[in-house]
């Protein structure tokens, strides 16, 4: 029968990396099960749901942490989430939910190393069956192979990216997280910079395997907040995929550009900046393409996802209408077109100012007039000298859109001007000039519109510290560079793209061949060559100088004479003997170059043209007419001095526009601000288009000339943004970047040297990249394209094996599997397992080869050379675990020390209290006997007292029988009884209920006082009634108290989302899975996550979610800021304690300090003092921080709660409470949505409150009113649910400030008020002491005279003498009556 069993390693003794042949033989062995049978592990993760089989090499740890927290810990059966051990043949089969894509076997590896044997063949049954099982990614040792599905897996969510956070390289399966995880860290261990490197054809995978690796160092950088460098680094790719990514034969978004990413990091981890470079855009393919390709992306997404309005503004027609747009019919692929058209938004986000809408209309406006730029047509004129361009309805658009003169525009698409030395001639174009002209223009908008957007997002990403100070940072760098191609028609581009992929081969050879055998050999170890195949041939064919392909080709197009037939006459004439060079016939117009990755033939067409595809200057002088300042941007030579010229060019407009209205002012002699708004409204562009340094000039230009104050002009400034860009980050950015400005630099007419071609200038880029390249770390990630039709899930063998071999794969596998990945100087083995060697021991070889001795490796799994130890990584990992292993043992005995430390003072502490006591308990006995004694001494006394007493009461006796008066004698009995019993006719009355019930109980005592007492003692009956009224209020006030504090609090329920989980939105950069549905959550859309548990669900899903988080209550323990209150409250403790700590300590230390809560303290000490409190708040010791430091701390708790004080569901509530106009009614609603509030957060706002109004009560010194404290705290404890739009947020300032300033001044009066009440109560209680002593003392001497009680005597019985003691009834009163009193108090 089959048995379950939990899935976590913590309660077996098989490790976690263990997989489930291992877990099935050691229960077989655990259980004593039947050897001869074959035996299968299912798991089930839902309660009732199917069971999915895993295969023999699976990890049954990995799929537990996938598995929720609170199933990891109690492992209740009834909910799911656990194993079954299944016997074949019995028990029943899997159900349904088990992978329909079989088992796998014992040849699916991880690791392509551990092949036997190692054969082209196996490598390829390896990839294909990990594949079918949809295991795309598999290691060769250090380098990750990813075979591209075309189809999206649900392995990408957050909680991936958590399960490998901090994991070995290879200790859990493949995957491109555990690459990314591994260079962050590796960087921060060594602090050395990496660098990620993704090959692969076109089509392969390469820009997917970027965005996720971006979307993983972001979020391992983030630490649990993110920052707003996070979010520009995930929003920029998708801009530039949009204007640099197009369809082709081989893949649905190619990258027809190179980049490099290179992220900054503190060394602490955290992102400070990011820095692209852009390489070689395929501008051709804007205006001519295959039938079976498209254009770029953001010419349809436009076109499809323009509004009416913006349609009518841009002049916008249908994709088919657009000349540019032709070639290929986009009518079939409109519903992957709208995927995509959300990502126009993230160009907005990328700007990060107030000009964002005016910006992207100059952006589509420039997009639409290089679509209408192909519909431009030529005809011959009438007299057929000279070409005409029309339509005129078209001429007009452009002129329009580029906003240049008509004439102009016609003028460059159909004639060129040449200057001569005394003359300028005007020469008309042919057709085909004019139509390469037209192409020209076209291409020339788009690639400056491509350098300025890239431009603009490194500004978007700097950190303007780096400008300000030096900072030593590190970095991680991601080449995502064009794959190799092979199309049907290849020209100059593909040619440039495959010189960069054989650059980029030859740099993966050296580095896993070359410079790894060279190292083995110098260091003289047993060593046998592995033969790869090299490059290095044809690249020299193509870039060696004088006689290279790329040298003869730049020969050539310095020669006016020259054509692209004679360029390949010079090709196959220079190199018919090179064996990479392979010459076509003669009436074929190509050739064939023999490429790393297989034979490419070349159309010889366009080679020249395309090599110097400069700017015209016509087209130059055209676009610098324009009116629009974008225009003139876009083609600078210069960012730098264009954005210069554009200050000073606005500058001297803005002193035009203001003499001018100075002198009208001077002769109306009337002020002219209305016509200086007037000016500013009407170069708005302009004004837009500048920079800060701009908008100040013309700020203190106002204030100096038309006399503003001050105050208004700083007021003005402070509206300024502060993040325009300024001449001082422009020149750094460009500084930093690749900047493509030489050569737009070279078509203007007067420059005399010849710019360097398009070839030289791809080859400098490249070349400045390798040497950026070569000075990190790599790792290498190989894409594989897994068949040539874009089919999913579909596996093409020929393929992929031709890939393999032109990768290298076999022999890079067989150096990865014969090498030594772990390579150490003697120096750093001897740091990094000195604990494993003996005491004394140095960094000799001898004692390291005794030690790997001792450790039981194998001769051939090491090898010491000269000056480094080699290892395999199989025996790295053992030594690790046994340094791991040994410091425990260390940490155990560490541990039992301070345990034993800890015992023994407890152990002291308790023996000295132990003899405190003994000391105390024998001088209690001493005093016990001491006090025996004077107790006996008094009953002695007492004794003889009594007799004396009893023979005077017989005397009395006998005297009192001789009256015979009985009325006398009934009175004195009377007046007696009530004179002993008074207080028991208090205790035994009920207290009345009512105003009427208290009058008639005072008038039925006195009534019955009067009755009892005798002629003689009327005088005292007021004096006795007076007396009892006042006992009478005081129990009447201590039940009416007693009664309201019963009353208790409506208590609120628990948390405030379904089953205790915290979501919070956000925006999906990277296509995810439902964790509740398991359908996709598309790109840009809204997902809700789990801050705890890491959930992820669509907001429709949220109602069905039916698995609680246990993820808070199990870490509330550990953690004490970023967790919402309740959890850090109970009855024990109503205050979370991190509060109440850092608010007693600012009370006790604090509360004289000027600005106690405006001035910040030390970041470092404000970090360390976090973290100290985060893991150990009883440990912290607060008097070792500034005060400033304490308080800041304060309010990062407040602002880091998930749900604020005021909790997100009473936001709009309190804002609506404060907008009422009567003052009164306000601070009743105010109130009463505070007691609306759940307990906790209740609580801690009253404590919060009260320690505000201390701070506020001592302003004179500290300088903090309830304004200023109002100012600082409310956006920490009533903030915004609303955290997508934070301008929202901004415009309640005003009336959350005031709400929290109403709630301090309120509860300041109250203070005031109670603590003057406190002052007349402790008054009262002292006056109303001395008066009941007073009375007692007249009482004592009024109660019996003796002649009344001679006088009195008579034959009945007389009360008992003893009862007359006044300490027996005044003093057991007066007592009840002071804590009466004080309980009211």
């Amino acid at each position: 029968s089959p048995t379950a069993f939990s899935g976590t390693s913590g309660r077996s003794s098989f490790p976690l990396g263990a997989t489930a042949a291992m877990v099935i033989q050691f229960a077989v062995a655990t259980l004593d099960l039947d050897v001869t049978r074959t035996y299968i592990l299912l798991e089930v993760t839902q309660a009732g749901g199917g069971e999915r089989r895993l295969g023999d090499t699976e990890v049954p740890g990995e799929r537990v942490l996938l598995w929720p927290q609170r199933a990891r810990k109690e492992h209740l059966q009834e909910e799911g989430y656990y194993f079954i051990l299944q016997a074949q043949g019995g028990g029943g089969a899997p159900g349904p939910g088990a992978d329909d894509v079989g088992v796998p076997s014992l040849e699916d590896y991880d690791d392509l190393c551990s092949l036997s044997p190692l054969t082209e063949d196996t490598i390829l049954t390896t990839l294909r069956q990990r594949f079918y099982k949809r295991k795309i990614y598999t290691y060769a040792s250090g380098i990750l192979v990813a075979i591209n599905p075309f189809k999206f897996l649900t392995i990408y969510n957050p909680k991936y990216v958590t399960m490998y956070y901090n994991q070995p390289l290879g200790k859990l399966s493949p995957h491109i997280f555990a690459v990314a995880d591994a260079a962050y860290h590796t960087m921060l261990r060594q602090q050395e910079n990496q660098c990620v490197v993704i090959s692969g054809e076109s089509g392969s995978g390469k820009t997917q395997s970027t965005n996720f690796l971006i979307h993983c160092l972001t979020a391992l950088s983030q630490k649990g907040c993110s920052s707003g460098v996070e979010r520009t680094i995930l929003g920029a790719g998708p801009v530039l995929e949009a204007f640099g990514n197009a369809r082709t034969a081989q893949n649905n978004n190619s990258s027809r550009f190179g980049k490099f990413i290179q992220v900054n990091y503190l060394e602490s981890g955290v992102v400070r900046g990011a820095v692209i470079e852009k390489y070689l855009l395929e501008k051709c393919r804007l205006v001519f393409r295959d039938k079976s390709e498209r254009n770029y992306h953001v010419f349809y997404y436009l076109l499809v996802g323009a509004s009416p309005e913006e349609q009518t503004e841009f002049r916008l027609l249908q994709p088919e209408d657009y000349a540019y747009l032709q070639q290929v019919n986009t009518h079939g692929h409109i519903h992957t077109l709208c995927e995509w058209i959300c990502r126009l938004g993230c160009l907005i986000e990328i700007g990060g100012n107030s000009t964002q809408t005016f910006l992207l209309s100059r952006i589509f406006s420039v997009l639409s007039a290089i679509l209408y730029l192909g519909n431009v047509t030529y005809s011959q004129s009438e007299d057929g000298q000279r070409l005409k361009a029309g339509p005129e309805e078209i001429l007009s658009t452009l002129s329009h859109l580029l906003k240049v003169k008509q004439e102009l525009l016609v003028q460059a698409l159909t004639e060129r001007k040449q200057k001569t030395a005394n003359d300028t001639l005007v020469l008309h174009y042919t057709l085909k000039e004019a139509i390469t002209a037209r192409d020209s223009m076209a291409k020339t908008l788009y690639s400056s519109l491509f350098d300025w957007i890239v431009l603009h997002i490194n500004h978007a990403l700097l950190n303007r510290r780096d400008m300000e100070e030096s900072v030593s940072c590190l970095s991680i760098g991601i080449l995502d560079i064009f794959g190799f191609e092979d199309f049907r028609t290849n020209s100059f581009e593909q040619f440039c793209i495959n010189y960069a992929n054989e650059k980029l081969h030859y740099y993966f050879n050296q580095h896993i061949f070359s410079l790894e055998q060279e190292e083995y050999k110098a260091e003289g170890i047993c060593w046998r060559t592995v033969e790869y195949t090299d490059n290095l041939g044809c690249i020299q064919l193509i870039s060696q100088k004088p006689t290279g392909l790329f040298s003869l080709l730049d020969e050539e197009s310095n020669l006016p004479q020259a054509t692209d037939d004679t360029l390949l006459g010079k090709f196959k004439k220079q190199h018919q003997n090179n064996p990479y060079f392979i010459s076509t016939p003669v009436m074929k117009p190509a050739f064939i170059i023999h490429h790393f990755a297989g034979m490419v033939q070349y159309q010889i067409q366009d080679f020249r043209k395309k090599n110097t595809d400069h700017m015209r200057p016509d087209i130059v002088a055209l676009l610098r007419s324009s009116e629009l300042a974008f225009m003139r941007q876009l083609i600078g030579s210069d960012p730098v001095a264009v954005f210069r010229w554009g200050i000073l060019r606005a500058t001297v407009r803005i002193i035009a526009a203001f003499n001018s209205v100075g002198r009208t002012r001077a002769a109306t002699g009337r002020s002219s601000q209305t016509h200086v708004f007037k000016l500013h409204r009407g170069s708005e562009e302009k004004m837009q288009l500048g920079s800060s340094e701009t908008v100040q000039f013309y700020l203190s230009f106002l204030s100096r000339r038309i006399g503003w104050s001050v105050r208004r002009f700083i007021d003005l400034l402070c509206l300024v943004p502060q993040n325009l860009i300024n001449s001082q980050s422009l020149k750094h950015i460009v500084g930093l970047t690749l900047y493509d400005h030489t050569t737009r630099a070279v078509l203007h007419p007067h420059q005399r040297k010849k710019p360097p071609s398009i070839s030289a200038q791809f080859q400098a880029s490249l070349n400045k990249l390798l040497e950026t390249v070569g000075r990190a770390e790599p790792f290498f990630i190989r894409c594989i394209r897994s068949n040539a039709e874009k089919k999913e899930m579909v596996f093409d063998d020929a393929l992929v094996l031709q890939q393999l071999r032109y990768t290298g794969m076999l022999e890079t596998v067989r150096v990865r599997k014969s090498g030594y990945s772990a390579k150490f100087t003697f120096k750093e083995f001897l740091e990094k397992f000195k604990v494993l060697l003996p005491k004394g021991a140095t960094a000799a070889p001898e004692d390291i080869a005794k030690l790997l001795q001792n450790m039981g490796l194998r001769q051939g799994t090491y090898q010491i050379g000269k000056t480094k130890v080699f290892l395999k990584d199989k025996e790295r990992q053992r030594l690790q675990d046994a340094v791991n292993q040994e410091v425990m043992r260390n940490i155990i005995i560490l541990q039992r020390w301070f345990r034993a430390c800890l015992v023994r003072n407890n152990f002291l502490y308790k023996k000295d209290a132990a003899i405190r006591i003994q000391r105390c308990w024998r001088a209690f006995l001493a005093g016990n006997r001491c006090r025996a004694a004077t107790v006996i001494q008094v009953a002695w006394r007492g004794s003889q007292k009594r007799t004396d007493y009893l023979r005077k009461r017989n005397s009395v006796q006998k005297m009192q029988e001789l009256l015979k008066n009985k009325q006398v004698k009934k009175d004195v009995d009377f007046v007696l009884l009530h004179f002993c019993n008074s207080n028991m006719l208090f205790t035994t009355c009920d207290c009345p209920s009512g105003l009427g019930g208290y009058k008639g109980l005072m008038v039925s005592y006195e009534n019955r006082v009067s009755s009892l007492a005798g002629t003689k003692q009327q005088n005292e009956v007021q004096s006795v009634v007076n007396l009892f009224q006042s006992v009478l209020d005081g129990f009447i006030r201590g039940e009416i108290k007693r009664a309201e504090a019963g009353i208790s609090k409506v208590v609120q329920n628990g948390p405030n989302s379904p089953l205790d989980h915290m979501f919070s939105t956000y925006q999906v950069n990277i296509m995810q899975s439902c964790d509740q549905c398991g359908s996709y959550i598309w790109v840009m859309e809204k997902a809700y996550m789990c801050s705890t548990c890491k959930l992820i669900s669509h907001k429709k899903c949220l109602s069905k979610i039916s698995t609680d988080c246990s993820t808070r209550c199990d870490n509330a323990c550990l953690l004490q800021f970023g967790v919402p209150v309740c959890v850090l409250t109970s009855q024990a403790c109503p205050i979370p304690l991190v509060v109440q700590m850092l608010l007693e300590h600012v009370e006790m230390n604090g509360l004289y300090t000027e600005g106690i809560y405006r001035k910040s303290g030390s970041a470092c000490h404000a970090r360390e003092l976090h973290q100290l409190l985060e893991t150990n708040p009883e440990m912290a010791t607060l008097e070792n921080y500034s005060i400033h430091t304490v308080t800041g701390l304060v309010k990062r708790w407040l602002r880091e709660l998930p749900d604020p004080l005021m909790t997100y569901n009473l936001y709009n509530e309190f804002l609506q409470a404060v907008e009422l106009p009567n003052q009164s009614e306000r601070l009743r609603v105010i109130y009463q949505k505070v007691e609306g509030l759940p307990t906790s957060n209740f609580n801690t706002l009253e404590r919060l409150l009260f320690h505000l109004v201390r701070v506020a009560k001592e302003e004179e010194h500290n300088r903090m009113s309830a304004n200023s404290l109002a100012i600082v705290f409310a956006p920490c404890i009533l903030r915004s649910p609303d955290t997508t739009d934070p301008f929202l947020g901004m415009k309640d300032v005003s009336k959350t400030t005031m709400c929290v300033e109403i709630l301090i001044t309120e509860q300041f009066r109250r203070y005031t008020e109670k603590m003057q009440d406190i002052l007349k109560l402790e008054f009262a209680e002292t006056l109303a002491v001395n008066q009941l002593k007073l009375k007692r003392q007249n009482t004592v001497r009024t109660l019996l005279p003796w002649p009344f009680i001679l006088e009195a005597s008579s034959g009945g019985d007389m009360p008992n003498m003893d009862s007359l003691n006044p300490s027996a009834t005044d003093r057991e009163s007066e007592r009840t009556l002071i804590e009466r009193i004080k309980v009211n108090l």
